[in-house]
């Protein structure tokens, strides 16, 4: 076990939102493989039998029945099989929040032996997606249920993949910068706040130009357009969870209900309230 910490790791893995681009579960025969695009963000989990995972500038390293990885899509990568495998594939889109991560996070993430220990997060990562050997549009009424199976895998993965002892010295930091992770630390803590460029500087001790330009730099965005990332994303989870579009404004530091459904509407394409119907109408009876 390593020494990460478990209060800065858990800030972490609540800022990673995820949406699945797709989902299968694939039975390749002796001697079969199959191609892992760059550019996507991809989960795999190993069912049955045994894998090469192969890339041109990182070599091979065998998979087995119960391990899991993880690869930001940075390089192609090839899965073959010498005698048969059952694996399952899943396409993720990472939010804009959850993408910052990337320059302080590998191109790729193995957790051997994930199946003992996240036995839950495996069970789903074996019923994840539809069977079939090419990829598939889920079922009408399924992606939130995918979602919620597909981030519970993710975030398991990279727990494991921390907890193992696999994490880089100085994991997890959002920024590797101690005053920048101060600031984005105060915006998860209380993002209703009226943040301004000024108050965000000065919880990172810095004058305003030097700290947009830090921030820009090691996040790839604005400090503006990260706040709303975080208090839109708060703001879904509230609504899943039954809060009032009204309460949700005011909570998230909206002057008005207008305001906010159009900041939400923006970053969503729905309304606030229709968002809300939505995960209503998608919860089992």
């Amino acid at each position: 076990m390593t020494n990460v910490d478990a209060a800065a790791l858990e800030k972490v893995l609540t800022s990673i939102e995820v949406r699945v681009g797709g989902a299968q579960r694939v039975a390749l025969d002796a001697g079969g493989m199959t191609p892992l695009t760059s550019g996507a963000v991809w989960l795999v989990f190993v069912s049955e039998g045994s894998v090469i995972r192969e890339s041109s500038d990182a070599g091979r390293r065998e998979l087995v029945e119960g391990d899991a990885f993880l690869t930001l899509g940075r390089r192609s990568l090839t899965l073959r099989t010498e005698n048969g495998a059952s694996l399952m594939l899943a396409q993720l889109q990472l939010s804009a929040t959850a993408n910052s991560l990337s320059s302080v996070l590998p191109e790729s993430m193995t957790v051997t032996d994930f199946a003992a220990l996240e036995p839950a997060a495996a069970a789903h990562a074996r019923n994840l997606g539809r069977a079939g050997s090419r990829p598939s549009a889920l079922r009408s009424g399924d992606p939130v249920i995918c979602r919620m199976m597909a981030t519970t895998v993710l975030l398991s993965v990279i727990r494991a993949w921390a907890e193992n002892g696999c994490a880089p010295t100085g994991w997890p930091s959002r920024s590797n910068d101690p005053y920048l992770d101060r600031v984005i630390d105060a915006i998860h803590r209380h993002p209703g706040r009226g943040w301004t460029v000024e108050a965000l500087a000065s919880v990172g001790a810095m004058s305003r130009s030097a700290f947009a330009e830090r921030f820009h730099t090691a996040l790839g965005r604005s400090p503006a357009s990260y706040v709303t990332e975080v208090r839109m994303r708060q703001a879904k989870q509230m609504l899943d969870a039954g809060r009032s579009v009204s309460e949700t404004s005011r909570e998230l530091g909206y002057s008005s209900d207008e305001g906010f459904s159009r900041a939400f509407r923006r970053h969503t394409g729905v309304t606030p309230s229709m968002w809300r119907a939505s995960r209503r109408s998608a919860i089992p009876a």
